[in-house]
């Protein structure tokens, strides 16, 4: 017999309509003792029909998918909706108030935290309400994400290589109809604690999304992220609509975690290249500056290995081992 999660709802997701609600995260610390910390739900219930899962907020300091799913929310009609939306704008609610990557509760990554454990922590227990309580109603799911305060990606969508095909393939699709001119596919080198392993576990098609970065909301990339979920709704049957079926995106993937550039001192990271870049072995990527050691000489940082960059850091003053530049390679694959 399956142990319930100790995450309770304060709605019932049977219910047709419009509904706001609660995940109750009961944690006892100086902040709430003997009450609960709110993670807000909204279910958007129609006719019968599949069940998409919105999820934003997984790390506090990204907030282009919190401001997604609040329009799609408010703009969805119930009445004409064939099927379900659950959506947690704010899966990692503590995480979020604190504008963190990281919960303030316990300092632990959501999105490392997967499968979770029911009497583990505050985030290992969201952890666990996912995969286990919400991820089998699913039929498919989004998690969106962005660079944060850190760092900037290239906008892209992340569907998993699992090792069933057919799901696989089911991701590679919806990660096309999103929409968006870059797919990362996370293959072997992707990690087993995130809301994708947790997907691929519970057999749900499912991608991620990183959407740019820096603390804020870019209005082109949330807008384009905005059409890529009316898109799948529009894909899934579960809105009226012509699907748009946009050109074939460029695939990457991390083929060898060398490529990238990581800092090897404290220093400042004075950037000559931007996300989206093609670069080649040897190219100039800034210079490394020990601004702390003012005495110590500037190092002229090159490219480690052919591919582009995905992301690039947004900090100024950086710390050994810190990543500077992401770099990946294309795939040879057809859609």
């Amino acid at each position: 017999m399956k142990t319930p999660s100790r995450i309770a709802l304060t709605i019932d997701l049977s219910l047709q309509g419009k509904h706001t609600g609660d995940a109750m995260l009961r944690w006892s610390d100086n902040s709430n003792p003997l009450g609960y910390h709110p993670i807000p739900v909204v279910s958007v219930k129609g006719a019968g029909g599949p069940v998409l899962l919105l999820l934003g907020g997984t790390h506090g300091d990204e907030f282009e998918g919190p401001s997604v799913i609040m329009r799609v929310l408010h703009s969805v009609d119930p009445s004409s909706l064939q099927g379900q939306i659950i959506a947690f704008p704010a899966l990692n609610m503590p995480a979020v108030a604190a504008s963190s990557r990281v919960s303030p509760l316990d300092g632990a990554n959501l999105n490392r935290a997967f499968p979770g454990a029911r009497d583990g922590g505050p985030t290992a227990m969201i952890a666990h309400f996912l995969e286990t309580e919400i991820l089998p109603l699913c039929d498919a799911a989004i998690d969106l994400h962005s660079g944060g305060k850190a760092s900037f990606f290239e906008p892209c969508a992340l569907p998993t290589l699992t090792d069933d095909p057919a799901l696989a393939a089911k991701n590679m699709q919806l990660a096309h109809l999103f929409g968006l001119p870059l797919v990362w596919r996370l293959g072997g080198h992707n990690d087993n604690r995130s809301v994708n392993s947790a997907a691929d576990r519970a057999g749900v098609p499912m991608i991620a999304t990183e959407l740019g970065g820096g603390g804020g909301v870019d209005p082109t990339i949330t807008d384009q992220a905005e059409a890529g979920i009316w898109n799948i709704l529009r894909h899934l049957g579960m809105i009226a609509g012509e699907v748009h079926h946009p050109p074939k995106p460029r695939v990457v993937e991390i083929r060898d975690p060398g490529a990238s550039l990581y800092a090897t001192s404290e220093g400042l990271f004075d950037r000559a290249l931007s996300a989206g870049q093609d670069v080649t072995a040897g190219d100039f990527a800034g210079w490394f500056h020990h601004v702390t050691e003012p005495e110590r000489p500037s190092v002229r940082l090159t490219i480690p290995q052919d591919g582009m960059i995905l992301a690039h850091t947004n900090r100024g003053l950086v710390t050994r081992g810190e990543m500077l530049l992401l770099v990946v390679q294309d795939v040879d694959q057809a859609l």
